[in-house]
């Protein structure tokens, strides 16, 4: 889509941290934003039956255009915010009942954008995203981490 990234926002809030630091990191980059919360994305079932009002699919037939595709997440408890982790665990999908449609990820690019309050992102924390991009055909160009104060309890 004329060089134009599209951006997955995986918060748990709407107007969040990650969402304003993601669209200060990408400066005058051209992308589109779709964020998760506006969207029903029922969680992974191995009968592959979802209630008629979820939308994974159509989120993933939005993508098809795009060459390059960035997942934006916050760190919930060392790991990917659970909207995201809802998204990630259809994407099982594309490689069992939707194929056809997990094939049109082959060739683009994936990236991601993490915030969190640690001074360095988690150990792990890449993996599911680097191996997920793999295994669906994607080229991974690697995270940025911005990391915000620390909270205190």
């Amino acid at each position: 889509m004329e060089n134009r990234a599209l951006v997955i926002l995986g918060s748990n809030r709407k107007n969040s941290l990650t969402e304003s630091i993601t669209r200060k990191a990408l400066g005058q980059m051209k992308f589109d934003m779709l964020d998760l919360l506006d969207h029903n994305i029922a969680h992974y079932n191995y009968d592959g039956h979802y209630p008629a009002n979820d939308e994974f699919e159509a989120i993933i037939n939005k993508a098809l255009p795009y060459d390059t595709i960035i997942f934006a997440t916050p760190v919930y408890w060392y790991s990917m915010s659970g909207v995201m982790k809802v998204f990630f665990d259809r994407l099982t999908d594309l490689i069992t009942i939707k194929k056809d449609l997990g094939r049109g990820l082959r060739g683009k690019t994936a990236s991601m954008v993490a915030v969190g309050a640690d001074p360095t992102i988690p150990d792990g924390f890449e993996t599911p995203f680097k191996h997920t991009a793999a295994y669906l055909g994607l080229q991974y160009k690697g995270c940025t981490y911005y990391a915000t104060e620390p909270r205190t309890i």
